[in-house]
């Protein structure tokens, strides 16, 4: 899907025209991929108004990623929120994926240079499902992928870093090119990680799991919404290990993050997942999830920045 041009991006404390958004061709991160980026939601609610989706949450993990990269962001958490609400306000976006970005400028290409200037950049643009309508309705199609999510001493699983997503790329491609919709990553020992760029659940005799924070996991900050509103349902929901095998007989399966949302899985690795259709427990979370980012549900507007 072609990004279209919007009018303004915020760029180190200036909105910019679009194309004066620029940086140079020997910026640290683009050679090395020490940066920290957000993925982040605006909606549009059935009264018209528009609002962040949990833009608090993410700008904190947006912070924490800097830490975890040794990386000094020059503006703070309340700078950064105000950008976000500025680009969509700009822009005049009524719904919009937002995309804040912390990054190693022009300066010194040394691994360990601290000379290149830290830079923050915060962009929006027009984006639909993800994963598709159809996917969003029907389901999707995943290959468990040969390429693994590695361990926690190896890569920063915690943080939303940039060079870490080389592999969830080359996943990805390999799936599309094989006719999948999205690849599903094991970590070193076999068990289920997550996706592409999704936190993945299953749902077993009524009860809902999905791998603890401690595992080759991002802390995704759909999958924290999925976890509160399935328990304010009363629905079970454990976090531990699941095997590979668990996923093909499995009743349901289900993909969450800002970009996919709450997209179901109707097949993995050829194996159709319980009737190969969104189960009932997935659209009856996507019912609660959708009311309260695009409906009428008041109970949880503590997630909610108005614009």
């Amino acid at each position: 899907m072609a990004m279209k041009k919007v009018d303004t991006i915020w760029l180190d404390g200036t909105l910019l025209p679009w194309d004066s958004a620029q940086e140079h061709v020997l910026a640290h991160t683009m050679h090395y991929g020490v940066g920290a980026f957000e993925g982040i939601r605006a909606y549009q609610r059935a009264d018209g108004k528009t609002q962040i989706f949990r833009l608090r949450e993410h700008i904190d993990r947006l912070l924490d990623s800097c830490t975890i990269c040794t990386m000094e962001c020059t503006f703070s958490r309340e700078q950064i929120m105000q950008a976000c609400l500025d680009v969509v306000k700009s822009n005049k976006m009524t719904s919009c994926y937002l995309r804040p970005l912390v990054y190693l400028g022009y300066g010194a290409l040394g691994l360990g240079s601290f000379e290149p200037p830290v830079r923050t950049m915060v962009a929006c643009y027009e984006w639909g499902s993800y994963l598709g309508d159809d996917g969003l309705k029907k389901g999707i199609k995943c290959m468990v992928s040969g390429f693994t999510r590695a361990n926690s001493n190896a890569i920063m699983n915690k943080g939303k870093i940039c060079g870490q997503y080389v592999s969830s790329v080359l996943a990805k491609r390999m799936a599309v090119k094989s006719g999948f919709e999205e690849a599903l990553m094991l970590d070193p020992q076999g068990n289920v990680a997550e996706g592409t760029g999704e936190n993945i659940f299953i749902v077993k005799n009524g009860v809902v799991r999905t791998p603890p924070l401690a595992a080759a996991i991002l802390a995704g900050i759909t999958r924290d919404t999925t976890i509160q509103l399935l328990r304010e349902q009363g629905v079970e929901v454990r976090e531990e290990m699941i095997a590979r095998d668990e996923l093909y007989v499995a009743d349901e399966v289900f993909l969450t993050g800002t970009a996919a949302e709450i997209t179901p899985v109707r097949d993995i690795d050829h194996r159709k997942i319980g009737r190969g259709e969104a189960g009932p427990l997935t659209r009856r979370l996507q019912e609660s999830f959708f009311s309260i980012v695009k409906g009428n549900d008041a109970k949880h507007d503590h997630w909610l920045t108005f614009v």
